[in-house]
């Protein structure tokens, strides 16, 4: 994620690659591909506005968010096995995919489709609602395969279980949505989602001045923070209360650091072991965190509104914390591709893994708790190589699936 790790580690195509069957082969070799993959998806957007998330019978709902899988159509197997034995084990209601769902490789249109199909596979075969969000990676590669965010949703929203939507017209980025979960009677909202995209780098310039000396990774944008703002109240309006949610982005806060050291201006351990304390912190941190060099006031905006109860991001593949800041859950979902950088050294594979979040309607806040698992928990090989394997070829004429 950082300049020194976009210039290693990611250009994963001079790595010797490990044959044979795997992970991947096994996941689609009896599934579908989805009937308009290189077709229209307007039918499938249509109807997905019309589809909704519901609590279960018992009152519970569980979210599991993968982030950065940061792959090309060669996907390492174990991101892929990490994938199904957290899907098999937490058995969740809705998964997001919280950025850099690609890396720099894919050169053409079918490279992007087959690396997309690598991570929806987990979901479609097992009939489970998934979305993602778009981090700074993902446009990576357009300059050589001419697929830009817009048409990458497209390809995404063509998957029967994907519950993506297309921003409203004018708003800054892809995919500005927000899914509402209902309660278990199917009569009300009980929960909400917020699915924003952080966006990728800084521009160039503003004013004639550039950004050297300051963060290179851009930021929520006004309108995406007046977008959440002004949609709050029209839900708490239209619900006659206000419906507690999650926020999923990609790239942190800069409330995230504040948090971690109790401090906007010291960070030392001392200030740290205060913070954990006072904002009841678990996890790891094992690098700066990257937010852009503007403030986007997003926090400032969920104060004042009350209904987000976390904001979940990734970015900064070794840091795995989450903790409570004034009310609001901050965390991270910690990095599940095996392609991507990690720890150093033999740790290089330690910390991947996925975020648990789990959901009761009956409690007053409805998010009851938050876990990370990681590969290790389910004895998935952690040595510190390439494991990239071939994908399942696409068909011309895929085989048609009907929609939800």
């Amino acid at each position: 994620m950082s300049n020194q790790d976009m210039s290693k580690g990611l250009d994963r195509r001079s790595f010797i690659k490990i044959g044979g069957m795997s992970t991947l082969a096994l996941t689609l070799a009896s599934s579908g591909l989805p009937g308009d993959l290189f077709g229209s998806t307007a039918a499938l957007a249509n109807d997905h506005q019309t589809a909704k998330l519901k609590f279960n019978p018992d009152g519970k709902f569980k979210i599991v968010q993968f982030n950065d899988p940061q792959d090309d159509e060669r996907i390492d197997r174990r991101t892929l096995q990490l994938m199904e034995k957290v899907l098999d084990a937490e058995k969740p209601d809705f998964v997001v995919i919280n950025g850099d769902m690609l890396a720099s490789g894919p050169d053409t249109p079918l490279e992007v489709k087959q690396a997309i199909n690598n991570l929806a596979q987990p979901m479609e075969q097992r009939k489970i609602h998934w979305a993602v969000t778009f981090g700074n990676h993902d446009e990576d590669s357009t300059p050589k395969n001419g697929l830009d965010e817009a048409a990458m949703l497209k390809i995404y929203m063509s998957y029967p279980h994907n519950m993506n939507e297309p921003s409203e017209k004018g708003l800054t980025g892809t995919g500005n949505s927000h899914l509402l979960i209902n309660n278990s009677k199917g009569t009300t909202p009980a929960f909400n989602l917020w699915l924003l995209d952080s966006g990728r780098y800084a521009p160039d310039e503003i004013a004639g001045q550039n950004f050297e000396g300051y963060p290179d990774w851009d930021w929520l944008r006004f309108d995406q923070v007046n977008w959440y703002y002004e949609m709050s109240k029209k839900l708490e309006k239209r619900f006659n209360r206000k419906v507690p949610s999650l926020m999923f982005m990609h790239i942190p806060l800069w409330e995230h650091r504040y948090m971690w050291f109790a401090s906007k201006e010291e960070m030392s351990e001392a200030k740290h072991a205060l913070a954990v304390k006072k904002h009841s912190i678990t996890g790891e941190r094992n690098e700066d965190e990257c937010p852009g060099p503007i403030n986007s006031g997003m926090f400032s905006a969920i104060l004042h509104r009350g209904d987000v109860k976390g904001v979940f991001c990734g970015h900064d593949h070794i840091n795995t914390y989450a903790g409570n800041y004034y009310g609001v859950m901050l965390g991270y979902g910690g990095n599940c591709g095996f392609g991507a950088y990690g720890l150093s050294g033999a740790e290089r594979n330690r910390l991947r893994g996925a975020r648990v979040f789990t959901l009761d309607e009956k409690k007053e806040d409805v998010l009851v708790d938050t876990y990370m698992v990681f590969a290790k928990d389910y004895g998935i090989d952690l040595t510190a190589n390439d494991q990239s394997v071939d994908p399942l070829p696409l068909k011309d004429k895929p085989k048609a699936v009907t929609s939800k």
